[in-house]
């Protein structure tokens, strides 16, 4: 590959699609451009090595389906939850998930340089823009995206909401949410440390049943069925 040939277009420039762009850039791919809903997508895939499509996943389909094909074109998207038959009728495809929260352009693109894991499929140019980041990547299979993204959603998404929880709560307390948050990044290292079971403590690992009746006494009506939630997770943990 040459310099001159490492172009790349962006359909898509959202947070993970501006991101990833950024992050291209700064490792020596040329922007040749970024495009929206609004723009003629027909010719995106030429003149470029890699086109990468960061549409919402269900629009991946139906833009790369209106892209002529290009044999030489890599044409990937950055979707967690689906695999690469969403990008027919293109001969050279890929994916390229950033197990990452990208919450802006700016951040996004510091943390895909900064050893980010990425979930790959298909073309080994993905595997190459993996190494090029100074990532780490694994590989998935079509028929095991959805649940691999799944898990990804608890661990970012729902672990979001359940803080959002633990604000809530502490809040009827009178304490300060940020004084919960060393405990979380404890609870997160002590899982690094040990696996979920052996750091598992509280309550529910120890089967105290008082204790937790105590909880949902004082916890609003509304906040009982996420709590219960848990603590029936957290037994599987133990049973």
């Amino acid at each position: 590959m040459t310099d001159a040939d490492r172009r790349f277009r962006l359909i898509g420039p959202g947070r993970a699609g501006s991101s990833l762009a950024d992050a291209l850039v700064s490792v020596g791919w040329r922007d040749a451009g970024r495009l929206g809903r609004a723009d003629e997508l027909g010719g995106a895939a030429e003149g470029v090595e890699l086109l990468v499509i960061a549409t919402p996943d269900a629009s991946i389909a139906p833009v790369a389906g209106g892209i002529d094909p290009v044999a030489s074109t890599v044409v990937i998207h950055l979707a967690g939850s689906v695999g690469l038959d969403v990008l027919h009728p293109h001969p050279r495809r890929g994916a390229l998930h950033p197990l990452m929260a990208l919450p802006n352009a700016d951040v996004g693109a510091a943390r895909l340089r900064a050893g980010a894991w990425f979930a790959v499929a298909g073309d080994p140019l993905v595997d190459h823009l993996v190494e090029e980041l100074g990532g780490r990547s694994f590989a998935v299979a079509d028929d095991d995206r959805a649940a691999y993204h799944a898990a990804a959603c608890i661990a970012s998404n729902h672990l979001v909401a359940l803080l959002g929880q633990v604000e809530r709560v502490a809040s009827t307390a009178g304490v300060p949410f940020e004084a919960y948050l060393d405990l979380v990044r404890a609870t997160v290292d002590n899982v690094d440390a040990l696996g979920p079971a052996a750091a598992l403590t509280g309550p529910a690992a120890r089967g105290d049943w008082a204790t937790i009746e105590r909880h949902r006494a004082a916890l609003d009506p509304d906040e009982l069925a996420a709590y219960d939630a848990m603590v029936a997770a957290a037994r599987r943990l133990v049973d």
